[in-house]
């Protein structure tokens, strides 16, 4: 299907998600001549100062609710041509999917489903619907890279509502040739990330005196994306994607945990290598903890994409952004903010 690249409508549906702001601010100022609908119910997780600035722009409209009602989410796609649909919303952090499973299933797969049938019968049809979902779906490795042949055992409730979601999402272009694609992303991090994930929870902690809290002693560690590398892959797989495919969103950037935390304790305390171990403290694992998640992005590259942010770049970026904005999630509830138990602490 050949898209209308001049004028198009995109509407982005961003609530509890870390990489949503970046893209909406992505597709305001980059493309001037598309009219993008962003809908986002505000959420603990989201503040509404990721997006200052772009409340007076011609080309850019808000809309504050959820993606789980149905009344809403037909009536926009009823009173508007949406023509392309980037569905990022979803709860995400694993802990918490482990606590409240419903949730997750709410929000992750009743969500999607709501938006999905209001895509499909709406009377402007999109011509492309893009789901963003996660490396996690397929399970930990100790060694193999997973493609996007690779069967999905997803571990923990928050990745089996996203592998979910992925069967609802596909269901439909397998029923009605709806054009959806899918992304699985690596831990996408940069500024403007609540404070729940691991990058920006070391720094709040170690900024607040605090030491990092690691959870258990084997082995973990994430490959991590710098947010604007993952923007650039969504916008690529809209522009040159094959419909009902699915693309890995991968970086070779794999960083151990415990490498992470001593590496931000040298940035932020800026003490002495004999002191590093001193801000680090190992705490209770959560019932479930997957070692590693590494993905293969081939399929992805062949379309022209490769991560072009270095790591020492991006946490260069990312670490000075939190020390700039100390107060950014400060009007966050304690209690939904930083979780102060050791027990508690999340390490994706």
């Amino acid at each position: 299907m050949e898209m209308d690249w001049q004028r198009i409508t995109p509407m982005v549906i961003t609530y509890r998600t870390k990489s949503g702001s970046h893209l909406v601010w992505s597709l305001v100022a980059g493309y001037p001549e598309w009219r993008i609908i962003n809908l986002d119910i505000l959420d603990y997780c989201c503040s509404p100062r990721s997006l200052d600035g772009l409340e007076n722009r011609d080309n850019y409209i808000f809309i504050q609710g959820d993606v789980c009602n149905p009344q809403l989410v037909n009536h926009i796609f009823i009173t508007e041509n949406i023509d392309v649909i980037f569905h990022l919303a979803a709860k995400t952090h694993v802990e918490s999917s482990f606590e409240c499973p419903s949730v997750f299933q709410r929000v992750n797969v009743d969500g999607t489903r709501v938006l999905l049938d209001a895509a499909h019968r709406a009377p402007h049809r999109p011509q492309r619907f893009i789901y963003v979902s996660t490396d996690e779906v397929y399970g930990t490795s100790l060694d193999e890279a997973f493609d996007e042949g690779c069967p999905l055992r997803p571990t923990n409730p928050y990745a089996a509502t996203k592998a979910a979601a992925e069967y609802l999402v596909r269901s439909y272009w397998d029923k009605y040739q709806f054009p959806i694609i899918i992304t699985r992303s690596n831990n996408i991090y940069g500024p403007r990330q609540f404070t729940e994930k691991v990058i920006p929870r070391f720094l709040t902690l170690l900024q607040n005196n605090n030491k990092c809290t690691i959870q258990g002693t084997l082995a973990m560690s994430r490959h991590f994306l710098f947010v604007s590398d993952a923007i650039q892959a969504f916008l690529l797989v809209l522009e040159k994607g094959t419909v009902g495919d699915v693309y890995n969103v991968g970086t070779s950037v794999e960083i151990p945990i415990v490498q992470l935390a001593r590496e931000l304790v040298r940035m932020v305390k800026n003490v002495t290598e004999s002191e590093v171990n001193d801000w680090i403290e190992f705490v209770s694992s959560r019932p479930q903890v997957d070692l590693r998640y590494p993905i293969r992005s081939e399929k992805l590259q062949r379309l022209g994409w490769r991560a072009e942010t270095s790591w020492a770049e991006g946490i260069r970026q990312t670490v000075k952004w939190y020390q700039d904005n100390p107060d950014f999630w400060l009007d966050v509830n304690e209690d939904q903010r930083i979780r102060k138990e050791p027990e508690k602490a999340s390490n994706t």
